[in-house]
């Protein structure tokens, strides 16, 4: 799901990091963060409402909003989209592990 080709923008080859998110192993790129990476695997539910349960997904990507709360490495509420992705990197959906911090 990442953009490929561009008729005027380069996109040129990165180091491909590996994490896991709710247990399963996935691939991003250098220079991604958590959440680009997460939508590039397909993944666009990031968190949900408290009281209805509707899905949440990428909202500001500047750090502004809480839609993209994680845990990431065993630490709660982390603004999965200004938090670049590092190899190795835990990280887990918040959904359903009630209120955190």
């Amino acid at each position: 799901m990442r953009i490929l080709k561009h008729p005027i923008l380069d996109f040129p080859i990165k180091k491909t990091i590996h994490f896991k998110f709710n247990g399963i192993e996935y691939e991003g790129l250098e220079g991604d963060t958590i959440a680009s990476a997460l939508y590039a695997n397909g993944i666009k539910k990031l968190s949900e409402s408290i009281e209805h349960h509707r899905a949440r997904g990428l909202y500001c990507a500047i750090g502004n909003c809480s839609s993209c709360y994680m845990i990431v490495d065993h630490v709660p509420n982390v603004k999965t989209c200004i938090t670049p992705l590092s190899e190795g990197m835990l990280v887990e959906s918040q959904i359903g592990k009630g209120a955190l911090k």
